[in-house]
């Protein structure tokens, strides 16, 4: 069976559908999946083509989501909070950078839930207050402006990153080296081949064979590049009519 989720995303007031969609395709990506709405603009949000369009494929989450009339709805079951806040306040939790956070929050057993404001005017006062942290990500000092869903993606990605992470899944196959008897196969051809086009003189070859056999094991070649490189030999030796 699988463990619950062990993380709550949760849109206050959120405005546009889109970016219900978006929120919920960043957060599948990461291997999250409990979402809830504090009073959405729309009660229908989550049934909107344009959440549909832009969750794509992650409908599940949208199915799953809840909507709620007010916070203390959303945050049943939660050990901690953090806000999203960008606007400075003069009293609220402590403000910090999610990665620095999440290191100490990771192995810890809180039930974490992520907070975002309204697309419009974000967080408010009240509701930053309830929190144990105020993140603040990253950006540039004169323009930290980022779209709602943008902003779930990157949270998202730190925290999974923190619990763990997702291993690479390699997208091609490995070449298979050239061994040894290959690449000598390979020098001698072009020797050959250097000679006849008189780029080689055979009495008095200096270390072009060495250098070129160094810069070959440095290519670290494939068996299809050393096909590649015989057959070049081979056209540039051809008689030419």
């Amino acid at each position: 069976m699988q463990a619950p989720d062990p993380t709550r995303f949760i849109l206050i007031g959120t405005s546009h559908p889109g970016n219900v969609g978006a929120a919920a395709r960043a957060m599948k990506v990461m291997g999250f999946s409990d979402l809830v709405l504090v009073a959405p603009r729309d009660p229908q949000v989550l049934q909107r083509d344009e959440a549909v369009a832009m969750a794509s494929g992650a409908t599940d989450v949208l199915a799953a989501a809840r909507v709620v009339a007010t916070l203390p709805e959303a945050l049943e079951g939660v050990t901690y909070l953090c806000a999203t806040a960008m606007t400075p306040r003069d009293f609220g939790p402590p403000t910090q950078a999610p990665r620095a956070l999440f290191a100490t929050l990771a192995p810890s057993q809180e039930r974490v839930a992520f907070l975002f404001g309204s697309e419009r005017f974000g967080m408010a006062n009240e509701d930053v207050y309830r929190c144990h942290a105020c993140l603040s990500i990253p950006t540039r000092a004169d323009y930290g402006s980022l779209n709602l869903s943008q902003a779930v993606q990157l949270i998202a990605y730190d925290w999974r990153e923190a619990l763990g992470g997702f291993d690479v899944e390699p997208r091609t196959t490995e070449a298979t080296l050239a061994d040894a008897a290959s690449v000598q196969g390979l020098l001698a051809h072009w020797q050959e081949t250097m000679v006849e086009i008189g780029f080689l003189d055979p009495a008095a070859p200096k270390k072009l064979l060495p250098r070129l056999n160094q810069l070959i094991n440095r290519a670290r070649l494939s068996r299809e590049e050393v096909d590649i490189l015989r057959g070049l030999a081979r056209f540039v030796g051809k008689p030419r009519g």
